[in-house]
């Protein structure tokens, strides 16, 4: 019971976390200096401009679509209610786009041809359903609990006869 509970605060604890630094994503591209195409990261990966050819409007772009791909994803997987299947449509959307963001070869990112991303999208999709299958029993196991304790605090009235 100790482990899950502490699993359980560290998968949320990430999630806040994710939650709360999507806004600095947005202006990731401002630690990028200006006019140049290619930036070596620290950690060793080379970024470069393609299409957009310098490298800040890249990753400006690149963020402005991932942001809110990974508020949606997040959104999916600790929703418990039945709508939820419908943020597939704009999951999907986004996804479509952020390839077409990385695929620089395409002259218009919003405008990427629907039969080369449904391979990918199908294996994110069954990804996402995995996870959210094993994120809605804690979440319903969460509710469970708050209603038992709400039961157990207020005690039942009899009438008497």
């Amino acid at each position: 019971m100790k482990n899950q509970k502490r699993r359980s605060l560290l998968l949320g604890s990430i999630i806040i976390l994710l939650i709360i630094s999507t806004p600095y994503f947005l202006y990731l591209y401002r630690a990028i200096p200006d006019d140049i195409e290619y930036y070596k990261t620290f950690w060793g990966l080379e970024i470069k401009g393609g299409y957009y050819v310098y490298v800040q409007s890249y990753v400006y772009t690149f963020f402005g679509k991932f942001v809110p791909f990974l508020l949606l994803i997040i959104w999916f997987i600790t929703n418990k209610h039945w709508w939820v299947h419908a943020l597939i449509i704009p999951i999907s959307v986004y996804l479509f786009q952020i390839i077409a963001v990385i695929n620089d070869s395409e002259l218009y990112y919003d405008e990427i041809e629907f039969i080369y991303t449904v391979p990918i999208g199908v294996i994110i999709m069954v990804v996402l359903y995995f996870l959210r299958n094993k994120m809605s029993i804690y979440i319903h196991a969460l509710d469970l609990k708050k209603e038992m304790d709400e039961n157990m605090k207020t005690p039942k009235k009899f009438k008497k006869y």
